[in-house]
């Protein structure tokens, strides 16, 4: 996994602030926010992730038959908190052999999840809510009205994933799977919960890492 905190657009080195910036600065894109390495899964991980994030920590929960969490991974610093999240979870496919799911909370702007989607601009941009939703998901947590729905459109450049995308609690929400056949599961009913909710006692399954967080 990375030592070092990178661009969320790229996955380049980022020059750390200094005397004449403070910002995290990408060489191909400028001012950024910088991608954290990876954390692997576990109760002790999640609770760091809690301590200094600012958008939900979504999980499928329940998560599907025989599916783990597998990890996470945040975008900010100490200076303003985490503004992007990751949490991989990864299980039996619908259709054989093994699935990964990223589920991305971010702000506009900050791109974690327009990289995963092999889109250009840090944003869904053109390709989001031009036609009828391709799938639907439901939210709960903190902020979210018990049984809401968000509606997520197909987008993307990468043939090997499959990638949905929708605005949640004022936030983009990313749904990416591997490999692009296990998009699937989102014809199943599918609930997200946010795992920011005070007092929730979720006792989430963990397995190995993910590699799908280090892309």
């Amino acid at each position: 996994m990375r030592a070092e905190p990178t661009c969320p657009r790229c996955g380049a080195q980022v020059q750390a602030p200094g005397l004449w910036s403070s910002d995290w600065s990408c060489g191909v894109h400028g001012a950024v926010l910088p991608r954290q390495p990876p954390v692997r899964p576990g109760p002790d991980a999640l609770g760091i992730v809690l301590r200094d994030v600012r958008v939900p920590v979504w999980t499928p929960w329940p998560l599907p038959l025989n599916w783990l969490v597998t990890g996470f991974l945040t975008v900010g610093d100490e200076r303003g908190g985490a503004r992007a999240c990751a949490v991989a979870v990864s299980g039996p496919g619908l259709l054989g052999g093994l699935a990964d799911m990223l589920l991305i909370a971010e702000e506009p702007g900050v791109g974690l999840g327009a990289h995963y989607a092999g889109l250009a601009g840090p944003d869904p941009g053109r390709e989001f809510d031009g036609d009828p939703p391709h799938a639907k998901i439901g939210i709960s947590g903190p902020a979210a009205t018990s049984g809401h729905t968000v509606p997520l459109w197909t987008v993307g450049r990468e043939p090997d994933r499959a990638v949905f995308v929708g605005e949640a609690l004022g936030n983009w929400l990313w749904v990416v799977l591997w490999p692009a056949d296990a998009g699937v599961l989102m014809l199943e009913e599918l609930n997200l919960l946010d795992l920011r909710e005070p007092g929730m006692d979720v006792d989430l399954p963990y397995g190995a890492h993910s590699g799908k967080l280090d892309l």
